[in-house]
């Protein structure tokens, strides 16, 4: 990440300054907040404890902060996040916020819905907006920051990067009074020399699977990783996410066979003739068939670029590289649960000034929804936006712009 720079008492320190920790130990739990210095007279932050003191944004000021600014969050209409907040994604506080599902966490299996005489009824519920897996799968990415580059990561995005910022970021979510981290397992990054420790650190985390002898209720946990491949055994799928080499995910064939009719080309991506293969992440509701043997009750599928930057086909590749490759600063709004990823930029470019430039890609394999969806999120944008139409060569970017020491990036 870009450095944040935090004015506390009368000092300005860097979010790698030896003396921060101490700096707001001296605030927490008082009325005073630190102030990020991103623009002129800076924007009140939050303080979070977590084994070390962290500093947040506060809640709906995300489009107050200097594009290059960490805390920076564009605005609701330029991704599919916009639609879910106040409904399905309730910000309680920088640290907690609450996401309502349209999966379960637990199921009772076989139990029949109860009937009775049509009645009257005695009022009129309008339904809530729930999130998807591929909407949750989304968010937990954007709030680690998986969707935003700076040229300071190069070489930094693994395994164990992926794991550590995917696991904080659920801490800070809950469901039914449950923090996401503790349904939620994301694979160590393998070790031949210390499997036997990794695996015994994921029975744990799946022991929460585990019902006591007189509760037939089912619960349930995320996995989330790369996607590996699959093979037909006796009785069904057996599924393989990188980085979990002894544990594979089981699935039934007819389950699997409607995963490749919804995300067959998806899977293909990974054969597509492109200079830089995508990776396939994998989204998996699984829950204890038997005893450490573990079903697929649901799964989502997404693209990334191979430095986990979420993606929504193999046309927006090339420019998240040409982006990569000129050392620029850029964001990859994301779908979540919209209708059409065409809507919403194909990324937002960062290091342009007081206000992103919206990157727009219009492939000549859309169809004319896709197409003219694209079209109206151009004319949404106005001026301040660059489009490459994929039948021609890509048109030089907007050009970086000088930031000045001016209390701001």
């Amino acid at each position: 990440m870009e450095e944040q720079r935090l004015f506390i008492k009368g000092c300005v320190y860097t979010g790698t300054d030896a003396q921060l920790q101490n700096a707001l130990t001296r605030i927490y739990e008082t009325p005073e907040r630190p102030r990020c210095m991103c623009v002129r007279g800076g924007i009140e932050m939050y303080i979070a404890k977590h084994k070390l003191f962290v500093v947040k944004r506060m809640p709906g000021t995300g489009h107050k902060h200097n594009p290059m600014c960490p805390s920076d969050e564009p605005e609701f209409h330029q991704s599919g996040l916009g639609e879910l907040l106040g409904e399905s994604v309730i910000e309680h506080s920088p640290e907690s916020v609450e996401l309502r599902v349209d999966f379960p966490f637990s199921r009772v299996p076989g139990r029949a819905i109860p009937r009775g005489e049509q009645q009257e009824p005695s009022e009129v519920s309008v339904p809530r907006r729930r999130m998807s897996l591929r909407a949750v799968m989304h968010f937990l990415f954007e709030r680690a920051g998986m969707n935003r580059w700076y040229p300071a990561m190069e070489g930094k995005r693994n395994q164990g990067v992926l794991h550590k910022y995917l696991m904080e970021a659920a801490d800070e979510v809950m469901n039914k009074g449950f923090r996401l981290s503790e349904r939620l397992y994301i694979p160590e990054p393998f070790n031949e020399a210390e499997k036997l420790q990794i695996a015994e650190r994921r029975r744990s985390k799946f022991s929460i699977l585990r019902s006591p002898e007189d509760d037939v209720q089912f619960n349930m946990a995320l996995v989330i990783g790369e996607f590996k491949s699959s093979e037909t055994t006796g009785s069904g799928r057996k599924v393989w996410i990188k980085h979990m080499p002894d544990a594979p995910l089981l699935i039934t064939l007819k389950a699997w066979e409607r995963i490749e009719r919804v995300y067959g080309t998806l899977l293909e991506a990974r054969d597509a003739d492109t200079v830089h293969k995508p990776r396939v992440v994998m989204c998996a509701l699984i829950y204890a068939r038997r005893e450490h043997t573990y079903q697929i009750d649901a799964a989502s599928f997404m693209l990334a670029a191979e430095h986990w930057i979420p993606i929504e086909g193999l046309h927006e590749l090339d420019l998240l590289h040409a982006l990569i490759d000129q050392r620029r600063r850029f964001m990859k709004p994301l779908r979540y649960d919209a209708k059409s990823a065409a809507l919403f930029p194909n990324a937002l470019l960062l290091d342009v000034g007081e206000k992103p430039v919206a990157l727009h890609i219009v492939s000549g394999f859309m169809d004319s929804k896709e197409r003219a969806a694209k079209e109206k999120a151009i004319k949404i944008n106005g001026e301040n936006c660059w489009i490459w139409y994929t039948d021609r060569t890509m048109p030089e970017l907007p050009r970086v712009a000088n930031y000045k020491n001016n209390g701001s990036f």
